[in-house]
């Protein structure tokens, strides 16, 4: 890894490097029309890419309406994992969605995701509730969880 990690928004442009770090990270990966429909058709996703020297190493997605960010989407390729790259990408969500008004954010996690549940906790995300079966490859609940930033 260089020491000359770089944020920036996702295009189109992106997508075959975002898909490899969805198939490495998901049993259930987007497809290819699903993120061209996010960053051409959907007015409300904000998509960026953590890169290092033109590899992208990960990247995180979400909805900002009104005041409110949902969390789409966040992996990082396994190479780069345990390098604090996933909370570095979600800081920089966290920071671009308080400079476009929002005040707080949620997303869906795994019950069994240890990791990315301990990782949202240090960011202040409690959970809120659970979502039964959410996950449709094992009918997995999902936490929701929820971060107030006002």
């Amino acid at each position: 890894m260089s020491k000359t990690l770089t944020f920036r928004k996702m295009n189109t442009a992106d997508i075959d490097q975002v898909l490899n770090v969805e198939k490495q990270s998901f049993t259930l990966p987007w497809s290819r029309e699903a993120f061209f429909n996010e960053l051409n058709h959907n007015q409300y996703a904000v998509y960026m890419v953590i890169e290092d020297e033109g590899k992208i190493a990960g990247y995180c997605g979400a909805w900002i309406v009104i005041d409110e960010s949902h969390i789409t989407n966040i992996a990082i390729l396994p190479e780069y994992r345990g390098q604090k790259l996933g909370e570095a990408l979600l800081r920089k969500m966290i920071e671009i969605s308080i400079s476009m008004g929002v005040v707080r954010m949620t997303l869906e996690v795994r019950v069994s995701n240890a990791v990315a549940i301990s990782l949202y906790e240090k960011l202040g995300f409690q959970k809120g509730g659970i979502r039964k079966n959410y996950y449709t490859d094992n009918q997995e609940d999902a936490y929701v969880m929820w971060v107030n930033f006002s």
